[in-house]
């Protein structure tokens, strides 16, 4: 299947240099490993799509409730890391 969602362009920047290669999005859609997402470039400032699309494949997919792990109140304090990890050998 694919799914089209809206990133804003630093993220886009950074997913089309390879440096980003994580997403976070809220649970509100179906979505399963292997699908695709189509990401579309959005400019919140003038509320309007760049035009530039990037199309990537769910390889992991995990879905938590962050609330489980943490009181609500740190959680909009502190926020969250998403953290893409690699060998460190």
């Amino acid at each position: 299947m694919e799914i089209k969602k809206k990133t804003w362009p630093e993220l886009f920047q950074r997913m089309l240099e390879g440096k980003k290669t994580a997403d976070v999005r809220l649970a509100d859609f179906e979505l399963n490993e292997g699908d695709i997402i189509i990401f579309e470039e959005y400019n919140p400032n003038t509320k309007k799509y760049t035009g530039r699309i990037l199309k990537k494949k769910v390889k992991n997919l995990n879905k938590i409730k962050v609330a489980d792990f943490n009181p609500v109140n740190d959680i909009i304090k502190f926020g969250h890391w998403v953290i893409e990890l690699e060998d460190g050998n």
